[in-house]
Order: C-alpha cells, then sequence, then structure tokens
C-alpha cells in the first residue's frame, strides 16, 4: 500500500503536468467560424485574396474576353444567348487556322462577331450549290450540320485576309455577315 505523502506527491507531478504553464504564452484556440472566414493567418489570407484578385483582373481582362453569343449564325455549334471566352493570345505564337472559330471586331471590342476561319490568306473561296470551294476544291467540313444551297463567285484573298462565315448556312447569304477580314481585326480564338 502506498502512504499518503507518496500518493500526494504523484498527484502533484500529474496536475502540474497537465495544466497549462502559468507564464501566458498558450495562444487561445481561434473561434470556428473566424478560422472559416480568415484562416488561421489572416495576413496570409489577405496575400492570397490580394494575388488572386489581380490574377482574376489580369485574366479577364487582358487574356479572356467573355463574349456571349447573340443570333443564330453559329447554330448549332453555339447556341443563341451562351457564353463563351475569346482566348486573346491564341495567335501569339502561330496565326489562325482553318477551322477555328475566332472572335472578329466589328465595331470596337464591344460588338463582335464569333465566325468561323475557312480560308487563308492568297487562297480562293467560292460556294457553289453550298459547297465551299477552296483553290477549286470542295472544303471537307464535318461542323457544318445542316444543308446549304449558297452559291456565290470566287473571291480571292489578298494576304493578311481571312474568310469567315457562320456555321448557320440555312439562312439565306443576304441575311448572313461573312467574307473577308484583315488579320488586325480577328482578336482571338474562341474556347470550347
Amino acid at each position: 500500500m502506498l502512504n499518503s505523502s507518496c500518493t500526494n506527491g504523484l498527484l502533484r507531478e500529474t496536475l502540474a503536468m497537465s495544466s497549462p504553464p502559468a507564464t501566458g504564452s498558450a495562444k487561445p484556440r481561434p473561434h470556428w467560424l473566424s478560422v472559416i472566414a480568415v484562416g488561421r493567418n489572416p495576413r496570409n489570407t489577405l496575400i492570397r485574396a490580394t494575388v488572386l484578385v489581380v490574377v482574376c483582373i489580369v485574366l479577364f481582362h487582358f487574356v479572356l474576353l467573355p463574349v456571349r453569343v447573340d443570333g443564330i449564325s453559329m447554330q448549332p455549334t453555339y447556341k443563341n444567348r451562351s457564353i463563351n471566352f475569346v482566348n486573346r493570345l491564341a495567335y501569339a505564337w502561330h496565326e489562325p487556322r482553318r477551322g477555328d472559330v475566332v472572335a472578329v471586331r466589328y465595331a470596337g471590342y464591344h460588338a463582335m462577331l464569333l465566325k468561323r476561319i475557312i480560308a487563308l490568306p492568297g487562297e480562293t473561296v467560292a460556294f457553289q450549290n453550298g459547297t465551299v470551294l477552296i483553290n477549286g476544291q470542295p472544303l471537307d467540313e464535318p461542323y457544318e450540320k445542316w444543308p446549304s444551297d449558297w452559291t456565290l463567285p470566287l473571291k480571292k484573298l489578298d494576304s493578311g485576309q481571312y474568310f469567315i462565315v457562320g456555321d448557320n448556312r440555312t439562312m439565306r447569304w443576304q441575311d448572313h455577315t461573312f467574307g473577308a477580314v484583315d488579320r488586325e481585326r480577328i482578336i482571338g480564338k474562341v474556347l470550347l
């Protein structure tokens, strides 16, 4: 059997080890709501939030331009009133390619056309009974889902010009905006 002085000494040691030091160096635990709102370190959270805001401003002001499709000229590829993004850096390292869907500056940056490039600089383009002819050869257009009956004369593109047209060619060609555009009017490539 243990004597009471030994038991009291063990009890005092155990209590001393389990109780916080009296120096006041222990930090109180943050309230769970503040941890969710600002994290355990508010300074780091503020820095991260500032970096995120700057990245978003740069990304959506200079690189990705949001556009809303207004009209049916690109159906069925792009639906009316759908939202897409234009990558303004897509052509920083290479020129636009045939088949790319691009945003073309129509009147400033607030009015743009979404069209598909079907002919490149220096080529000839014509429409014959709905078939696109590039340099006299039929163009394979897997994105064309609906039949067309357009017949338009041959057009020779200058250097630096691209021929753009929408995917919905069931419309009368008189109601459709299309044709040759200069390279500097092409803003970028549409994502998705």
